[in-house]
């Protein structure tokens, strides 16, 4: 469904925003403003409640809509006279004509210092009235007129961004790291670890979908093609067009299900794995005991993909590197996958996650830094778990690969890991179901077993480390992770819900209560929704992940975030056979524009008030991360749902239904189909 006939919404461009919303920066930048000036102006720049934001645009629009022209004519004479001047007083010229721009500048700062003593004194007043209208907005108790809102102020209009940022994924942005001069460590691969931005360089506009977006194609179909218009790159297309990951057909890029090691499919490859481990009747889930996969540096997630309809999930790393947008388009296929490196911090998952780590000529130097990559392969492999590679130096035979061949061989030995199978170009280790390997070790062999007190399940911002994690006591005597099969794995309590001392008659209940909310939101949606309207979801506030759960019966797969300060339940949702990553939502996802059908937010913005971040900058991430005309369903205090529903028409939302009271209100929001004119000039 192309998005011509829509009506089109007016873009800002970058020099439009930035003096509307930060007409004052160029001040700083000059180095012209006074120091009480600049303490006038900090605030209005580092509020980051979206009644402050309306400080910053909906108030500032009231003086610009005096001043604006004027404004324009400043900037104009600062490029065009400001640089002229300057270069010639340093070249020491004398003829008068840059003391008369001088004098002409100093005149206009005079006159903008005036109206910005009179904005300030303005300001003063109405931020005093802002923090309380944000406190009436967000945080009041038993609001139940819902037209209600005070005198707060609500934009009728958010700005959308410029074209250009129509793939924007703000703390994995190259241009943040260009602009800031961080030094970052290339060979570390820092450069693509996260990197947010501070927040006066937030961008507070709406992410533009790229000219001639279309609906994606529904799942399964969508696993073997996509729109070309909705991921303009067929760069690797090109680069792999030997390799069969993917083929431009027309109006759509097609994918044969190849990879850079398994170019006839990536069926045929997953099979041999299993074949490789003995599996019965070669099938890679292994009578349900093979569940969770991690496979890093996935390409386009083929393999993920083709892993699904053995009933095995996998969570598809890759970096936003050089090999244009292959995460974005395993999330437009409707396969699972996440965006991230092994770099220097621990991935976002917690110990003992996955039963097998898969790795196809995925160019990583395990060797490095006293193997610490393959360390944390290491904590994220269960006991018994399983590491398929798929490289040159498992077979090859110059002298170079065999030389990284028997260093690695080496470290693994040390690591005790042993080769479960090696046949043609794959090999295949296997991680000890017990501690008694390395108990059994030399004194000072090298990688060390992590300190004591080493936490293996705290991940958001933490080091690797060069150890091996060791096991609990409970896994060491069970040998192994005591769970279940799937699919009764599911649904039944896992051993380590002990160690937040949940029972199993909790675990059980909080799946009754998830079965019934999630019929109730069903509900709600009606018509809105067939069973292949939802493929990608997402819940933002997961807990134990039975949200997820109670979605088992139909064609989804659920990315469950458990926010970074909370109990880490992540590897609870693991032990379940589901997917999931630690997250703090006063921050930007990982993860590419329109790639979630629903987002799932349940006491998730109580959370962010809570943590004094901006519930406003989460509505304009949440409308970066979802598709067009996907859905959003709030469960939240009754005050918190009908302040949402106030931004509805700037966000181009509307709501689907809306129900409850007090503390269990709930709003189901769609997302409306729009186009900026740019985009529509370029599609046609």
């Amino acid at each position: 469904m192309g998005l011509r006939n829509h009506v089109p919404i007016p873009v800002l461009d970058a020099t439009q925003f930035q003096i509307q919303c930060h007409s004052f920066h160029f001040l700083f930048s000059l180095q012209v403003a006074t120091s009480e000036l600049k303490r006038t102006l900090k605030p209005q720049l580092s509020h980051r409640y979206f009644s402050d934001h309306v400080s910053r645009c909906s108030q500032l629009h009231q003086v610009v809509g005096l001043w604006n022209k004027f404004i324009y004519l400043i900037v104009a004479l600062l490029n065009s006279e400001v640089s002229e001047c300057v270069a010639r007083m340093a070249r020491g010229r004398a003829d008068g004509s840059p003391r008369k721009r001088l004098v002409t500048i100093m005149l206009v700062f005079v006159t903008i210092g005036g109206l910005i003593y009179l904005y300030s004194q303005n300001s003063s007043e109405s931020s005093a009235v802002n923090k309380s209208l944000k406190q009436f907005s967000w945080k009041g108790d038993g609001v139940n007129d819902e037209s209600s809102s005070g005198t707060s102020v609500v934009p009728k209009t958010i700005p959308v961004c410029d074209d250009r940022l129509s793939e924007l994924i703000p703390c994995l942005d190259r241009n943040l790291i260009y602009q800031t001069r961080l030094k970052l460590d290339l060979n570390l691969m820092e450069h693509y670890e996260r990197h947010c931005p501070m927040p006066e360089r937030r961008y507070n506009c709406l992410i533009p979908p790229p000219p001639g977006y279309k609906i994606p194609i529904k799942w399964p179909k969508s696993r073997d093609q996509v729109w070309k218009a909705n991921i303009p790159h067929t760069h690797l297309a090109t680069e792999k067009s030997d390799q069969n990951w993917m083929v431009v057909k027309g109006e759509k890029i097609v994918f044969p299900g190849g990879g850079t090691h398994f170019h006839h499919g990536a069926d045929k490859y997953i099979a041999s794995i299993a074949n490789m481990l003995n599996f019965p009747d070669n099938n890679i889930n292994n009578r349900g005991r093979l569940r969770n996969v991690f496979d890093v540096g996935c390409g386009v997630a083929s393999f993920g993909g083709y892993l699904l309809s053995s009933d095995v999930i996998a969570m598809s790393l890759a970096p936003n590197d050089v090999h244009e947008n292959q995460i974005q388009f395993a999330l437009e296929r409707g396969i699972p996958a996440y965006l991230g490196v092994l770099g220097t911090k621990r991935l976002p998952y917690p110990s003992r996650s996955f039963e097998l780590a898969h790795c196809s000529r995925c160019r990583i130097d395990w060797l490095q830094r006293d193997g610490i990559l393959l360390l944390e392969l290491d904590r994220l492999l269960r006991p018994g778990g399983y590491f398929a590679y798929s490289s040159p130096e498992a077979y090859a035979q110059d002298e170079e690969d065999k030389r990284i061949w028997k260093e690695m061989s080496a470290l693994v030995e040390r690591m005790c890991w042993k080769i479960a199978a090696k046949k043609n170009q794959t090999v295949i280790w296997v991680k000890p179901l017990t501690n008694d390997c390395y108990l059994r070790r030399e004194p000072d062999t090298r990688p060390p077993l992590c300190k004591s007190n080493d936490d293996p399940d705290a991940v958001w911002g933490v080091n690797m480390e060069a150890c091996i994690t060791r096991y609990s006591d409970q896994m060491h005597k069970a040998r192994g992770s005591g769970l279940a099969p799937w699919p009764a794995r599911l649904t039944t309590p896992p051993p380590r819900l002990a160690d937040f001392n949940y029972s199993a008659d909790f675990f059980n209940k909080d799946m009754e209560v998830w079965q019934q909310r999630v019929n109730d939101y069903w509900t709600m949606l009606g018509n809105k929704i067939k069973p292949d309207t939802i493929r990608n979801v997402m819940d933002m506030k997961a807990k134990l992940g039975s949200f997820a759960a109670a979605l088992k019966d139909k064609d989804v797969w659920v990315m469950n975030v458990v926010p970074e300060n909370g109990p880490n339940t992540l590897k609870i949702i693991y032990d379940r056979g589901l997917l999931g990553t630690v997250h703090n939502w006063c921050e930007a996802f990982s993860t590419y524009p329109r790639t979630y059908d629903l987002l799932h937010a349940s006491t998730i913005f109580s959370d962010i008030i809570e943590k004094e971040c901006s519930p406003e900058d989460l509505l304009i991430e949440m409308d970066r991360i979802l598709r067009p005309k996907g859905f959003i369903i709030v469960h939240d205090k009754r005050s918190v749902v009908l302040a949402i529903k106030k931004f509805l028409p700037a966000l181009h939302w509307e709501k689907v239904a809306i129900s409850g009271e007090d503390d269990d209100a709930i709003l189901i929001i769609q997302k409306k189909i729009w186009l900026t004119s740019e985009s529509i000039r370029v599609s046609e």
